[in-house]
């Protein structure tokens, strides 16, 4: 855990408390202490947005893998499915990988914030992004499994991610493609999330996804070689 003081609307808590999260057996296995985690955060209620989610969506990967994505939040489908990265920006991130050469199942993934915040309109349930208070309450989460992964580096897709693994606020746009360092010395790659890219059309979408693409492969450097 970082040791310097968290920005204005974060709070953290100690490497201690996370480790009273789980039992003291299985703190040095990093299989049981993901599930310890993962069956603590099913119940989580420190915020309102876990009142009206359908469920926790806790990461999933490679439990030793080198390098972390970190989203914002789970979309509709996540939160029916129960499973980061599944829906729309999911598929896209899905292509990215593919194009990369990173197959999803060596690296970790999973949001800064781990509950489903939606408004309703008509019959469909719309993203709002989740609040820096709702992000706080969520953050010993996404510590608990930076601590049980232990990656040697992050990406941080979009702005509540890049937040919540710097604690301070990252102008996405202007710091994109750059290399930021966690107070634990771990860097943290700063890019879009692929819902921004959704959010374009005709050749200006392609156009930003390469770009992004090649934001993307400069993490590459922390992953071994395939096979």
């Amino acid at each position: 855990m970082p040791s310097t003081a968290p920005a204005s609307g974060l709070s953290r808590r100690a490497p201690a408390a996370e480790d009273a999260l789980v039992p003291p057996d299985t703190r040095t296995d990093p299989e049981a202490r993901w599930q310890a985690l993962r069956a603590q955060a099913a119940g989580c209620r420190e915020c309102p947005l876990g009142f009206h989610a359908t469920q926790t969506v806790w990461g999933e990967g490679d439990l030793h893998a080198p390098l972390m994505l970190v989203g914002e939040q789970p979309g509709d489908q996540e939160d029916r499915q129960g499973r980061p990265f599944v829906g729309p920006a999911g598929q896209l991130l899905a292509r990215a990988l593919q194009a990369l050469g990173w197959p999803r199942e060596r690296l970790y993934v999973t949001n800064a914030v781990k509950h489903f915040k939606y408004e309703w309109r008509g019959t469909r349930r719309m993203h709002k992004t989740p609040g820096q208070r709702e992000a706080a309450a969520c953050l010993h989460w996404l510590e608990g499994e930076i601590q049980t992964v232990r990656p040697r580096a992050l990406v941080a897709l979009g702005a509540t991610a890049a937040r919540s693994l710097l604690h301070r606020a990252v102008p996405v746009t202007r710091e994109r493609g750059q290399w930021l360092v966690r107070a634990d010395g771990r860097p943290v790659l700063v890019t879009l999330h692929p819902s921004a890219l959704l959010r374009l059309r005709g050749p200006d979408r392609e156009a930003a996804y390469a770009q992004w693409v090649e934001e993307l492969r400069r993490a590459e450097t922390h992953l071994p070689p395939a096979g």
